[in-house]
């Protein structure tokens, strides 16, 4: 299992490499964000292999919920990114570290983006990749099928929450709005709250497949990522510079967990 893992590991570390060594030549790490989910996808992909492809209904029930959430999610980024160009978090993160500490463009994009990521990345899809190596074709068990069941519902709620925003965006009444309809009046983080059902999912499926219970580590970071790092916290922080309405957004919205919005 863990050699396996490392191979996984290694799979990743070389999907970055190549995906720095295009960034630097556009001189762009903007498209990492979709790399994020893609790599998932790629790290089980990798793990599913080395089982010689799923066992049974548990090893396949991974492979579709990772496939259905990284696919998705990352077409959307990398739409996103080719319609709407660089990212200003990226800009600004390696304008600091260029200007501020000396490194070059490609020095910060392998040690601010690519390089960190690859790592963390393979991390949070631990109990995928551990159920789908350790899957060896029994049936799934009820609770594993309430695991996948809270995955598509997380899987859904992204979906709809990214469908919901696209559209706020492309209507021209909207700029300079703050989103506050749909699913964005119950949550200010429709998507993130969306990962975060998901991948927790995914861990019940991958505990029910055999993966170990130390692989709760993937999405016990990605928790922590989204709520406290560089998800909802760095978002909202632009945000309440660039929307005048968003610190009454903040007021009458949860920050995280879909509840009623508070009455003005």
């Amino acid at each position: 299992m863990l050699i396996n893992l490392g191979i996984t590991l290694a799979a990743v570390v070389g999907l970055m490499v190549l995906c720095w060594r295009y960034s630097v030549s556009i001189r762009d790490v903007s498209f990492i964000d979709a790399i994020w989910a893609y790599g998932m996808v790629f790290a089980v992909t990798v793990a599913a292999i080395l089982n010689g492809g799923p066992a049974g209904p548990a090893g396949w029930a991974l492979i579709v919920l990772v496939g259905l959430w990284g696919l998705r999610l990352g077409t959307h980024l990398i739409t996103r990114w080719r319609r709407l160009g660089r990212d200003p978090r990226y800009e600004k993160i390696l304008g600091h570290a260029i200007e501020k500490q000396g490194m070059s463009f490609a020095k910060a994009a392998w040690f601010r983006a690519f390089g960190m990521q690859g790592p963390l990345l393979w991390g949070v899809s631990l109990p995928a990749q551990a159920g789908v190596l350790a899957d060896g074709g029994a049936p799934l068990p009820l609770w594993g099928v309430a695991g996948a069941a809270i995955a598509l519902f997380g899987i859904a709620f992204e979906s709809i929450g990214d469908a919901q925003l696209e559209a706020f965006r492309a209507d021209p009444a909207s700029k300079g709005q703050v989103m506050d309809k749909g699913l964005w009046r119950y949550t200010r983080h429709p998507n993130y709250f969306g990962d975060f059902t998901a991948w927790w999912g995914i861990f019940i499926v991958g505990i029910a497949a055999g993966a170990s219970w130390w692989t709760v580590v993937g999405p016990l970071f990605l928790s922590f990522t989204l709520t406290r790092w560089s998800g909802a916290p760095l978002l909202e922080h632009s945000l309440k510079k660039r929307r005048p309405g968003y610190e009454d957004y903040i007021r009458r919205t949860s920050g995280f967990f879909p509840l009623p919005p508070k009455k003005d």
